[in-house]
């Protein structure tokens, strides 16, 4: 039945794999179910019913990718736009959630429109390849910075990032909260880099899964000891089963008389949400894609349009369930670098959703200091690409070099394609190569731009 569904041997794979690659993915993103709530909370709405929506839109949108692209991506509410959603719609701006809800509803249906006319598919497929391997390296780099700095390896400093301070710690008594789980970390990455290079099956989850029950001896052993307001829980799930959270509280909850009265404020909404989230999607397909081997010789995906229009019902349903934007997620690389290659490993993602429903206090027990080694290795496997870049040829080399090193520095992925576009267009004129631009780079690099000089 799995064959037939899945074509798993056309792709070069097995159940076995598919599972534990979704296992893998589920893991390392299941961080989002805790984090989703804290984020979305500040504007207002009920804690649980995020919780509760944001694990069953993200198992529909995970079906969904499976259905539609027989492709591993998994999905779920994006960060950074939850963060615009709470701290800028609700916070800086002053409206209401029910508006911001509102306009996630409105972006993921014109994704739905353009997904259907392939805009989405043309843009994707006017990259140029060698902005393709550069925006795979740069999530490669991106994704380690975020396991270093969930990790606390990285925090910030006087020089705004800077390395963690052991003798910092002992001298104020942190350590046996904050130190001993980035110490844990470091531990754990290097059992996942010797797994790595044993060629055990499911090194990444076994890494997990090993550095995790460190962390409960030291729990246990009093060398780690949980401060929950400084944001150092305790390891050990104090239950393992619980009733899903309601979703009265969100559930389409919407203010379309809001769009009457603050139009412009909410074309501004929904504007940001689509440029933000259409270039964070196809940035995270590209890097994915490319590290699982599925671009062809011209850089296109096939069946992307499936990719896409998963994405936009990811999006639409999340919102009348009561979350924000649901995108494709860049720790889907974690399970292909497991072996997932078809929508097995997606089907298990999104099965494991639904189980977390039902088994939250397991699943938010897993520490960040756990599943930092496993986004620390991704990000290794998906750099080794940077030696697919025509390093002599300058005008794609720079723009490559922009690409990867901006979406490490401005923490964004959408940012690093910006700059990386902007710079390709600008280059290629500069260099008398003009004609190698495609006409829809050029309009994408003017909007860019003037993205930077209006918002």
């Amino acid at each position: 039945m799995f064959e037939k569904l899945f074509k798993l041997h056309e792709n070069g794979t097995n159940v076995k794999t598919e599972v534990m690659a979704g296992i893998t993915t589920f893991m390392t993103m299941v961080y989002i179910l805790a984090v989703n709530p804290n984020i979305l909370g500040a504007s207002g709405m009920d804690r649980g019913a995020i919780l509760s929506a944001t694990a069953i839109a993200s198992a529909i949108a995970c079906f969904a990718m499976a259905a539609l692209s027989n492709k591993p991506f998994a999905l779920s509410a994006g960060l950074g736009l939850n963060a615009y959603f709470a701290y800028t719609i609700c916070g800086s701006m002053g409206y209401h959630w029910q508006a911001a809800l509102t306009a996630v509803l409105l972006e993921g249906l014109i994704f739905i429109f353009m997904s259907l006319t392939n805009i989405r598919e043309t843009i994707f497929n006017a990259i140029p390849l060698t902005l393709k391997t550069a925006v795979s390296v740069g999530i490669g780099f991106f994704i380690t910075f975020i396991g270093l700095q969930n990790a606390h390896v990285i925090v910030d400093g006087s020089t705004l990032v800077t390395l963690y301070s052991f003798s910092a710690a002992l001298k104020n008594g942190t350590f046996v909260t904050e130190g001993i789980t980035v110490l844990l970390a470091l531990i754990g990455t290097v059992i996942t880099a010797w797994l790595l290079i044993r060629g055990v099956k499911g090194y990444m989850l076994w890494g997990i899964v090993i550095t995790w029950v460190l962390g409960i001896i030291c729990e246990f052993t009093g060398l780690y000891v949980p401060v929950p307001e400084a944001g150092f829980y305790s390891v050990i799930p104090s239950a393992i089963v619980s009733a899903p959270a309601s979703l009265a509280p969100t559930f389409f909850k919407f203010d379309f008389a809001f769009v009457t009265e603050h139009f412009g404020d909410f074309a501004l909404m929904v504007f940001a949400f689509l440029f933000v989230d259409i270039f964070d999607t196809l940035g995270t397909v590209i890097g994915c894609a490319s590290k699982a081997n599925m671009l062809d010789e011209k850089g296109h995906l096939p069946g992307i349009r499936g990719v896409l229009m998963a994405d936009a019902i990811g999006t639409t349903i999340g919102a009348c369930l009561g979350t924000s934007t649901i995108t494709t997620f860049v720790e889907s690389s974690s399970g292909i670098a497991e072996g997932g290659r078809t929508g097995l490993t997606t089907c298990t993602v999104g099965g494991l959703f639904v189980v977390s429903l039902f088994l939250a206090p397991l699943f938010l027990t897993i520490p960040s200091f756990a599943t930092a080694p496993a986004l620390i290795i991704v990000g290794f496997l998906m750099m080794q690409q940077v030696k697919d870049i025509d390093w002599q040829n300058l005008t794609e080399a720079l723009p490559s070099f922009v690409t990867l090193t901006m979406m490490g520095f401005a923490y964004s992925i959408s940012e690093g394609i910006a700059f990386g576009f902007i710079s390709y267009a600008l280059l290629k004129i500069l260099g008398g190569k003009a004609k190698e631009v495609s006409p829809l780079m050029y309009v994408l690099s003017v909007l860019f731009l003037l993205k930077y000089i209006l918002i």
